[in-house]
């Protein structure tokens, strides 16, 4: 295994990574958001976040938690699924990152070259997000104890995230 770092560069850790998690999510929220209350309003929902938060039993709030979240219409998973992913792995495969990732100088490049990452990496890696949360979220979490902050969705696909050098002027 080769290193791919360059001079001042080192391994996005889990907490910069968070953090451009949310500023990504900021972002979506600010952009769906509004959209899908323009476009519909998912009946019901309040009332399921009520018998959530009272279910006395985990079976029973697994079960709320899905159908709060199931999609109503093919056009709720296309603006809450689709949109979103299709603008993540876009920004992977033409800036090597998210906003999120830009603003907080960090970049996925590919774990054998230090070079961009291929298409089907980008897709494998958005995949591999799925892996990593049904893993209970310990994919994302094993960016905190891996040598080279590698998640189990950049072990899938031959990436890693990198914080970028400071800036010389």
């Amino acid at each position: 295994m080769t290193d791919v770092l360059q001079p001042g560069e080192r391994y996005a850790g889990f907490w910069i990574r968070f953090a451009a998690f949310v500023v990504d999510s900021v972002i979506v929220s600010a952009i769906v958001g509004p959209i899908a209350a323009a476009l519909y309003e998912k009946p019901g929902a309040v009332e399921v976040a009520t018998r959530l938060l009272t279910a006395e039993q985990l079976s029973d709030a697994l079960i709320q938690l899905i159908d709060l979240f199931r999609p109503v219409s093919v056009g709720d998973f296309l603006l809450n699924v689709m949109v979103p992913t299709a603008a993540i792995v876009a920004f992977w495969m033409y800036r090597s990152a998210t906003p999120g990732k830009m603003a907080t100088r960090t970049k996925i490049v590919d774990a054998a070259t230090g070079g961009p990452p291929s298409k089907q990496q980008c897709v494998q890696r958005y995949l591999g997000y799925y892996v990593s949360l049904f893993g209970l979220g310990l994919g994302f979490l094993w960016v905190a104890f891996d040598r080279r902050k590698q998640g189990w969705h950049d072990k899938m696909a031959g990436t890693v995230v990198i914080v970028l050098a400071p800036r010389t002027t």
